[in-house]
């Protein structure tokens, strides 16, 4: 499934999912910083730092190995001081019954490898309650089919209703915050 040029095209398109994610924390992250006085050396700032974390190319694909061997999740990276996830996944022959939506959540989705069908938008038919600040509906009047394929990257605003439907099989990187986040 993953072969060089799939790593390839990863490796240039990564970097704008990983900025693009940057927008999704960077209103908590002020927000956190906001009562702190900036000192004038910014010692104290690099002294707060986490680490930084570095996913080669090598290490991906072994990810990608593993999961195209056993479909499922691996979290890469789920940080308390960064209100951040990232997770690689592979799905096989599966599709969504419901739609979700969340109040506090956004997603920004690539695809690595294959193709999903994602259904998003409109107003949403037969709500439950899921949890604090998060629903699903059995369908959504007005919603938007969109396909997506190897290279294609997706953001879904938070309160945006979806639902992905895999036909063969899909390889992609989700960047969310990990939990509701209040607007």
């Amino acid at each position: 499934m993953a072969n060089h040029s799939s790593r390839r095209n990863f490796l240039r398109t990564a970097p704008v999912a990983a900025a693009a994610s940057l927008a999704l924390t960077d209103s908590l992250l002020s927000a956190a910083q906001a009562p702190a006085v900036a000192s004038a050396s910014g010692a104290d700032v690099v002294s707060a730092a986490v680490p930084i974390q570095l996913w080669t190319s090598k290490d991906l694909g072994n990810d990608m190995t593993a999961l195209a061997a056993k479909p499922g999740d691996n979290r890469l990276y789920e940080s308390k001081s960064i209100p951040v996830q990232i997770i690689l996944t592979t799905e096989k022959n599966k599709s969504a019954t419901e739609f979700e939506w969340h109040e506090g959540r956004d997603h920004i989705v690539q695809i690595i490898d294959g193709m999903t069908l994602y259904e998003v938008g409109g107003t949403p038919t037969g709500t439950k309650v899921m949890g604090p600040g998060e629903w699903h509906a059995t369908g959504s009047t007005g919603s938007k089919s969109i396909l997506m394929v190897k290279g294609d990257m997706l953001l879904i605003p938070r309160g945006t209703l979806h639902k992905r439907s895999t036909e063969d099989s899909v390889t992609f990187m989700l960047i969310s915050n990990p939990a509701p986040a209040k607007a």
